[in-house]
């Protein structure tokens, strides 16, 4: 036994002196973080619990399911406002559009559903760090990707300004 410990020592030191440094050195993708705030996409954020479901006419015409993760959930589900640290708000879009598959079913024309997707928004709520837009951090992405349209990003907070002291910057009522 005690000449196992060496041998397992040196495959340690190996693995340190070689495969460590390569680890290290490696470069984030600068596509992995939003500009401005350096929100990411959360890892798993599309099994998290689907808080509301929205629809946008108009320019935007999408159709909207928003999740959050289990701080964000548990807050919305008390009332809690501000929302607590660490509360992330996810909102999927896709295309509004019609199914005539489905319609073809119905006696009218009625059905519509998700089309292409078309982004992903993040909000982070960290009142310390983003103290200068009200707590909350913003992000949106395409593909996976970041965008890094810093006039975008910056946008966000100025939208979400316009809603009543009592929403802590949240356009989201949770659904019962």
């Amino acid at each position: 036994m005690i000449a196992a410990r060496p041998a397992l020592g040196a495959v340690a030191a190996l693995f340190l002196a070689v495969a460590l440094p390569r680890v290290a050195a490696r470069p984030a993708d600068p596509a992995e973080a939003s500009p401005v705030y350096g929100v990411r996409l959360p890892p798993g954020y599309r099994d998290w619990k689907l808080i509301s479901v929205a629809q946008e006419n108009g320019k935007t015409n999408d159709i909207r399911a928003i999740l959050g993760n289990d701080i964000a959930v548990k807050a919305f589900r008390a009332g809690t406002r501000p929302f607590p640290d660490g509360a992330t708000i996810v909102r999927l879009a896709w295309r509004y559009q019609s199914s005539p598959r489905n319609d073809a079913v119905f006696p009218a024309p009625q059905s519509f559903v998700a089309g292409a997707p078309t982004n992903v928004q993040v909000s982070v709520k960290d009142a310390r760090r983003y103290a200068s837009s009200g707590g909350w951090g913003y992000g949106q992405f395409e593909g996976g990707e970041a965008n890094r349209d810093e006039t975008l990003t910056r946008s966000c907070v100025a939208c979400h300004t316009k809603l009543p002291k009592s929403a802590d910057l949240v356009f989201t009522d949770y659904a019962r």
